[in-house]
């Protein structure tokens, strides 16, 4: 199965960091996944968070800073501040994942809903040479329509709370408890042409599971531990 770094390895550096995209790479991830916001001037930056208060130095949103303000900030690691942990940017994350490494971006700012914002980020993309290793995330509709407008080339994935999968993307990310509730999930996606990844970030009690129904990646904190883990269940099978 794929494996996807969910943050980067956030179980072991701080989330949406370049060390802990770096720390991915070097766990043997093949996707990273982070999240996307825009900065007061319109720049690319990768926080999940609204506000900065979590996992940064200071407070207020981050749509109300510039870029320049943002790389004054310094991230969080348990409650303490990594002063040279700084709030990356897209490009930082291109440089710090080398191809043939996909990046999996959640579109979180508001702003994606604006088919025009998205053609930035595709041309964006484009110039960094990573569109074609790059796949989108979100949880809405509106910013699907926006992005498959802007870019039908790009693969979206849908981040759903649905029991069942969604018709018009590529990857469906249900909350994992979903595919116990209905046990066919996985196979009426792969009849669809979708690609499952369980939306649980922790997901080593449940690989034989997910194994057994036909879940095609997996999303997890921690990549070397739920490598290893898979081998050991990939053993015992």
């Amino acid at each position: 199965m794929v494996i996807v770094a969910h943050r980067g390895s956030m179980a072991l550096e701080p989330e949406n960091s370049i060390a802990a995209f770096r720390r991915a790479v070097d766990d043997g991830a093949d996707l990273v996944e982070t999240d996307l916001r825009l900065s007061s001037d319109g720049k690319f930056v990768c926080f999940h968070d609204a506000m900065l208060g979590r996992t940064a130095n200071a407070t207020g949103p981050v749509s109300g800073r510039t870029l320049a303000e943002l790389k004054e900030v310094s991230l969080r690691w348990k409650g303490e501040a990594r002063l040279r942990e700084r709030i990356p940017t897209l490009e930082d994350l291109v440089s710090a994942v080398p191809s043939p490494l996909g990046l999996a971006l959640e579109l979180k700012d508001p702003r994606f809903e604006d088919q025009e914002v998205c053609a930035t980020l595709v041309d964006r993309l484009r110039a960094l040479g990573a569109l074609d290793r790059t796949m989108v995330l979100t949880a809405t509709r509106t910013k699907s329509t926006a992005m498959r407008e802007a870019a039908p080339e790009v693969p979206i994935g849908s981040i759903t709370f649905a029991l069942a999968p969604a018709t018009a993307v590529e990857l469906v990310g249900p909350f994992w408890p979903l595919l116990v509730i209905n046990p066919f999930y996985v196979r009426l996606a792969h009849r669809r042409g979708i690609v499952v990844c369980p939306l649980d970030p922790r997901p080593d009690a449940r690989l034989a599971f997910y194994r057994a129904i036909g879940c095609d990646a997996l999303l997890t904190d921690n990549p070397s531990a739920t490598i290893a883990a898979l081998r050991n269940v990939e053993a015992r099978a």
